[in-house]
């Protein structure tokens, strides 16, 4: 039987702190619900989202959207701006980018020589 040649793997490489953890995992705790994760989507692929026009895609009513964009909120994934009788939602780029970031794979640049 040919055995398979065991090799050390490089050290790991992080770039996540462990204050960075905590903070990504407060962010992941709030995305880890179906509804919520379908208002980010439809938030990221319209731009911005009024909240009046979230309960019917989502087939749930006002107070529920509301408490979702609430958690969105204090987790820093949206922002709001109020305008008139209205408020108006968008994913925070600084919170979309650190995500993609975090969830990244890290590249090791080998020595060359």
């Amino acid at each position: 039987m040919n055995e398979i040649p065991v090799c050390c793997s490089p050290e790991a490489v992080t770039t996540l702190t462990e204050s960075d953890a905590v903070e990504l995992s407060g962010v992941l705790k709030a995305l880890a619900d179906p509804a919520r994760l379908r208002i980010l989507n439809l938030m990221t692929a319209a731009g911005e989202v009024c909240a009046c026009d979230l309960e019917a895609p989502l087939g749930l009513s006002q107070p529920t959207v509301s408490h979702h964009l609430k958690v969105l909120r204090q987790a820093g994934i949206v922002e709001r701006e109020k305008r008139g009788r209205w408020a108006y939602f968008s994913a925070r780029d600084e919170t979309m980018a650190a995500i993609a970031t975090a969830l990244s794979p890290v590249t090791q640049r080998v020595p060359s020589g």
